[in-house]
This record gives C-alpha cells, structure tokens and sequence, in this order.
C-alpha cells in the first residue's frame, strides 16, 4: 500500500532522514521505534505532505532550507509532491504528537469539525463508532475540549483522525507521556481499529514495550538512519532492542 524509497531530508547542513526506505502492507500496522530525535516526526511530517508546508513557508520568510531526496508511492502513485490535502484525500490522515484540538468547542463539535470530508449522512454513525471505541468520551462529549485530561485528549485527537475516513492512519507517538493505563487502553484501541476496520496504520514510538506485540512489521531507526527491522516478534527477542527500548 505505501513505499518509502530512499527518503532522504535536509534542515540546512543537518542531515534528518538518512536514505531511509520502507513498506507498508494494506491492513498491517507497522511500527517506527527510535529515540528522542531519532527522525521519527520527520518521517512522518513526511509521509503525510507536512514538510512540504513547512518548506513552502520558510522559502518565503527566507528561513531553514529544507531539501528533499527519494519517493514516496501510495497504491503504487507517486505522492512525493502533493500536499497534505491532497493525501488527506487520497485517504492517508496524520494523528500528530500533541494533535491540535479546538479547546473553545466541545468533543462533539471536535468530531464534527474533523469530519469536513464525509458526507453529512455518515456523521451519526461515525461519532457512534468512536465512542464505541473509547467509552470514556461519552460520557464527556458535550465537556469543552480544553477541559479534557491529556489521555482524553489523546482519545480525542484519535477519533479525529478516524472522522476523516482514512484508509492508512498515521499515528505519530500516541503514547507519549500518558500514564500506564491509558496507554494500554489506547493500545487495544488501536488492535480495535485494526480488526474492525481493516485500518492500514504506521505508528512511531519511543518505548516499544507496549507497541511491539500488536505489530506485524517494525523498523528501528537511529540519527536518522535505518538499523534495523523485522516482525513484532523478531524485535522483542533481540537482546540489543530490549535493552534500548524497552526500559530494562
């Protein structure tokens, strides 16, 4: 479904993605495990057009340089050069690291908003589903956004995501910061997605205790670079990526 091919980006002289390829399969879920600034956001401001945005606004406020090299292919169409519209449109949807939300309007709202690219006769159905997936919302869903706990938030900026309708999910560190229950709920949310939708996802992670066992493919990358990948399993027996990422 989706191909990196020798994807390389430059900040100035900085060097932030390293030649780095990968491939995803339609209904897998595929794991980026690295460190703090290994690359991680980089490739997936990337995959999703981000870049593009950002490159476009510090060429006219004369700015970082930012340079990029290789393809990216969806379905096997070459989307190096669109925009994030357009990928958004072609069904790939980035849930970003601290996902912007809209505070002043309530979780339902939230939900509506997302939802600009479906027709008004799905909406009922598809707020239905995310509260099928996280509970907890609805019990919160007329509370304004701003007021939600951040593993609330996090449940949220998820089922934004979902309201777009995409068919390959970008999740970037969901994890992040969350207690240990939440992230063991946003887990099983995830296999949820998976098994009840046929969802594509691609997922970053730091910590790969909780990613691991739920993937089918992981790529371990390093300054930038690729060191490593194989399945779920493969990666939780090898010695080296326990003692990195799994914090023993």
């Amino acid at each position: 479904m989706l191909e990196v091919s020798n994807l390389m980006v430059f900040y100035e002289n900085a060097l932030a993605l390293n030649d780095f390829s990968m491939k995803v399969t339609k209904g897998s879920i595929v794991a980026i495990i690295g460190s703090n600034s290994a690359g991680k956001t980089t490739l997936m401001n990337t995959l999703s057009g981000l870049i593009i945005d950002t490159k476009i606004k510090e060429q006219r406020k004369g700015g970082e340089r930012i340079t990029l090299y290789g393809t990216i292919s969806l379905d096997g169409e070459d989307i190096t050069e669109l925009y994030p519209s357009e990928r958004v449109k072609k069904g790939m949807v980035l849930c970003r690291e601290r996902h912007p939300i809209f505070p002043e309007s309530d979780l339902v709202e939230n939900l509506r908003i997302a939802a600009y690219l479906r027709a008004r006769s799905e909406l009922k159905e598809a707020i239905e589903y995310v509260f099928h997936l996280f509970p907890t919302l609805m019990r919160l869903k007329t509370r304004k956004a701003g007021f939600l706990s951040g593993g609330e938030q996090q449940m949220l900026t998820i089922g934004m995501a979902l309201m777009v309708k995409p068919r390959l999910l970008l999740l970037d560190e969901p994890l992040l910061g969350l207690s240990p229950l939440m992230q063991t709920t946003l887990v099983e949310a995830i296999k949820r997605i998976r098994t009840e939708t046929g969802l594509t996802i691609v997922i970053t992670e730091q910590f790969a205790r909780p990613i691991l066992p739920m993937i089918d493919h992981g790529y371990i990358i390093e300054n930038g670079m690729l060191t490593l990948d194989g399945s779920g399993l493969e990666l939780m027996e090898n010695p080296e990526v326990r003692g990195a990422y799994f914090g023993v």
